[in-house]
């Protein structure tokens, strides 16, 4: 199964074991996605060790992060990449007001307007340590998506497989607004896609499609190293002669 059971978390899972279009499945035990990590027990640690998780890539803001005081373990390596980018005002201030910033209506335009934003997360997650690598967010929506996204995108997974990825985490909605002592707001957010003429699938969807991952490399400024790590999951899939990932 890709859902993790790991105690303290209830959206974790392994990007591997997806279709990839050329044959085979991606790589388990490589990239791993989640919500944050502040409530992992230390029960909850040791089942993330046994899975090979050895680093934490922490795409939250500052403010985000600062109300984090759980104690991690010594063998752990964290890693913080602020993702959003909130400095820039003139950007987000069209995704702010309008709700759109919870939506993947925002991702090609971040992706071109902050290249090397994901960039840094990307090269963060290809050029950590030795061992497997957790990503998350706040709730491992829509930053978590992004990336996860891009690191399918790269290795060639079959783009039903990566739109399913992603609306796992709609799907365990309930279970998160429980664990976070909040109301799910996924009603809200289809409402406001509603009003464009979308929905969650619908703009994830647009984003997939119009996602060129080359030119967002090298928007991105990514060392040829990193690229490849990316494009092979970290030395986990095969290249072709072309350099891309043989499925």
């Amino acid at each position: 199964m890709r859902a993790l059971r790991v105690e303290g978390l209830v959206n974790a899972r392994d990007l591997g074991g997806l279709p990839l279009t050329g044959g085979g499945t991606t790589p388990c035990g490589v990239f791993f996605r989640s919500e944050n990590v502040d409530a992992v027990t230390a029960r909850g640690w040791d089942e993330l060790h046994d899975l090979g998780v050895r680093t934490v890539v922490d795409l939250r803001q500052d403010a985000e992060r600062e109300r984090d005081r759980s104690r991690r373990p010594d063998w752990l390596a964290t890693v913080h990449v602020d993702l959003d980018g909130l400095e820039n005002v003139d950007f987000w201030r069209g995704y702010a007001d309008n709700g759109l910033w919870g939506t993947a209506a925002y991702f090609l335009p971040h992706l071109a307007a902050m290249p090397e934003r994901a960039g840094a997360a990307l090269a963060a997650v290809a050029d950590a340590d030795e061992g497997g690598v957790l990503f998350h967010c706040m709730a491992g929506r829509d930053r978590t998506g992004l990336v996860a996204m891009l690191l399918l995108r790269l290795v060639g997974a079959d783009p039903d497989a990566i739109v399913d990825d992603y609306l796992e985490t709609v799907r365990n909605a309930d279970a998160l607004a429980q664990a976070a002592g909040r109301a799910n707001d996924e009603p809200l957010r289809e409402a406001i896609l509603a009003r464009r003429g979308s929905c969650t699938e619908g703009a994830f969807r647009d984003a997939l499609g119009g996602l060129d991952i080359d030119a967002f490399l090298a928007a991105a400024g990514l060392p040829g190293t990193t690229v490849q790590r990316l494009r092979t999951w970290r030395a986990s899939v095969v290249p072709t002669r072309s350099g891309r990932p043989a499925g």
